[in-house]
């Protein structure tokens, strides 16, 4: 209670359940559960109303209905910034808050505190889906992150990419706190009648994809090295939420050149309740995460709840949550300097992901150590309590 007393916290993001499509949404539900414990958050959301105590929503101005999607989004962030009065810290998450977190920290006189999920120069692909607003996003990013009070890497990968992208941050004002999971909520799940409904024999051998159809996923890569795999090696993607129509037309014809040649490609577009998706992940020989860029990626955690082998690339945070050789395996990449992500050939990097896959796939009881070995990963090293403890901590420094 004495935190509650004396301090308030506003958080303000984009996604809050139950509006959530990636990562980012998942953190931050994680976290306002784990810190209401101890202080008061009062959690500022787009979209629609909820109805979760302390918790407010935000439209976009109807003025504003016509607009490119980044000013809509500033939009919103003005809209928010007002209710803020009375905090003692303000913290954003991802761009689309980090303007309203910026000026409420300017106009009340608070500490503004952001947590960096993704950077916008590490996404130049998002010009094919922003057009212009590609450049309003990342002025504005930039504006927020040389003005934070404090910001919050999700891994030293990501701190190292922060430093690079922005090298005006002074580096101490930089932390490192991952991102967490609750292995009660996300544990294995034993559902036969489910996984025969959408085709998936458990008795086969699986690798699992879960993840948006966006470039820094790295999902064409894995479709090419899908086509290099032993023929009983089924493969689940759970992938929606294209960012543009090119990238959904070039998975939609990888994945039927793939179903031409070999049996046991499923894929599943609709956003899965945690129930299934855990069932998928639980039967699962080896989950995939083939990203390009990837500053922590909460759902390899998932996956390792879940007690599924991890086959990652050697990518942002990817390598300190996946321990090659006892919870998966890491593929190298050795990646261009241009924002991108590319491989720098592609043709090796898909040669060594077909590689590690097959070597993990053909051996279903090292599978099951490095899934085991997994799981104990996520309880005791990225539990949201101690995340929470550390993000309190840091509150704490800046209003000290």
């Amino acid at each position: 209670m004495y935190y509650r007393a004396v301090m308030r916290v506003d958080i303000i993001t984009k996604e809050y359940p139950p509006e959530i499509y990636g990562g980012a949404g998942v953190h931050v539900a994680e976290l306002v559960a784990a810190l209401r414990s101890s202080i008061d958050v009062q959690v500022r959301a787009f979209g629609s109303d909820r109805d979760e105590p302390g918790t407010h929503a935000y439209r976009t101005p109807v003025e504003l209905a016509g607009a490119n999607a980044a000013v809509q989004t500033l939009g919103t962030d003005l809209v928010m910034v007002g209710d803020v009065a009375g905090a003692d810290v303000v913290h954003s998450h991802t761009w689309y808050a980090n303007f309203a977190g910026h000026l409420a920290s300017q106009l009340h006189g608070i500490p503004h505190v952001l947590t960096a999920h993704s950077l916008e120069p590490l996404r130049p692909w998002k010009a094919e889906q922003l057009g212009g607003g590609y450049a309003v996003s990342s002025g504005i990013e930039k504006l927020a992150y040389e003005n934070a009070a404090a910001i919050v890497a999700v891994s030293a990968g990501m701190r190292a990419d922060i430093l690079r992208s922005y090298p005006q941050v002074d580096p101490a004002r930089v932390r490192v706190i991952h991102n967490g999971i609750d292995v009660e909520r996300w544990r294995p799940v034993e559902n036969p009648e489910f996984l025969a409904s959408i085709g998936m024999d458990p008795a086969r051998p699986s690798v699992v994809f879960v993840g948006r159809i966006t470039r820094q996923k790295g999902l064409p890569y894995l479709l090419r090295a899908a086509q290099l795999l032993p023929p009983e090696v089924q493969l689940v993607l759970c992938a929606g939420a294209p960012d543009t129509p090119e990238i959904m037309a070039e998975v939609q014809e990888l994945v039927r050149l793939l179903q031409q040649t070999r049996q046991g490609v499923i894929w599943i577009e609709r956003m899965l309740p945690r129930d299934e998706l855990s069932a998928i992940l639980t039967a699962a020989t080896t989950f995939v995460c083939p990203s390009v860029y990837e500053p922590l990626g909460i759902v390899n955690l998932e996956a390792m709840a879940c007690g599924a082998a991890v086959v990652g690339t050697r990518t942002g945070g990817i390598p300190e949550v996946v321990a090659d050789g006892v919870t998966g395996r890491i593929v190298p990449i050795e990646q261009l300097q241009d924002g991108t992500g590319t491989p720098v050939d592609p043709e090796q990097f898909v040669s060594d992901l077909a590689a590690a896959l097959t070597e993990v796939t053909g051996d279903p009881e090292r599978a099951a150590e490095y899934g085991a070995a997994g799981r104990e990963r996520a309880r005791t090293e990225f539990s949201w309590g101690a995340i929470a403890d550390t993000t309190r901590a840091l509150y704490e420094e800046l209003t000290a």
